[in-house]
């Protein structure tokens, strides 16, 4: 399969969010959302903006750098939000149970590098870097699977 691309900039926060919760409206069960960038590159703001969007009533969402993984219910799904950077092998992975949710919920994960070869080949893959501002993003857009092709260029 071919990788497909798509470059995309968010002005400030605001705009990150608004985008994330546009993405939020095509995912369903079975969709993973990868995240790279630095820290401090807006993964975490997009996935809490992301997951705000989808649930019912707001709540607090805490970023999953210690627990690893955080999970939500919505009407619909069930929502994963995880976090690998702590992680050292792809068992740890595999512990977690998050190969089961990537067939079963929308799973979104930050540092999809500690993966390896369990990287789901239909996920859509986020890469953050600062913008030209400090509030801007830069975020490229990776995928492979046709399905995410009307998805992305909807944004």
């Amino acid at each position: 399969m071919t990788k497909l691309t798509r470059s995309l900039c968010f002005s400030d926060a605001e705009q990150t969010s608004i985008y994330a919760a546009r993405l939020a409206r095509h995912l369903g069960s079975g969709d993973v959302i990868l995240l790279s960038g630095d820290v401090g590159a807006g993964k975490t703001h997009f996935a809490r903006s992301l997951i705000q969007s989808l649930l019912a009533e707001p709540e607090d969402i805490p970023s999953p750098t210690f627990t690893l993984v955080q999970t939500y219910e919505t009407a619909e799904t069930e929502i994963w939000h995880a976090d690998l950077y702590r992680l050292t092998s792809v068992q740890e992975v595999e512990e977690l149970g998050l190969i089961d949710a990537f067939a079963t919920a929308i799973c979104l994960v930050e540092w999809p590098d500690r993966l390896g070869a369990l990287t789901p080949p239909s996920a859509l893959s986020l890469g953050f870097k600062p913008g030209q501002s400090p509030d801007a993003r830069s975020v490229i857009a990776t995928w492979q699977d046709a399905r995410w092709t009307e998805t992305v260029t909807a944004w």
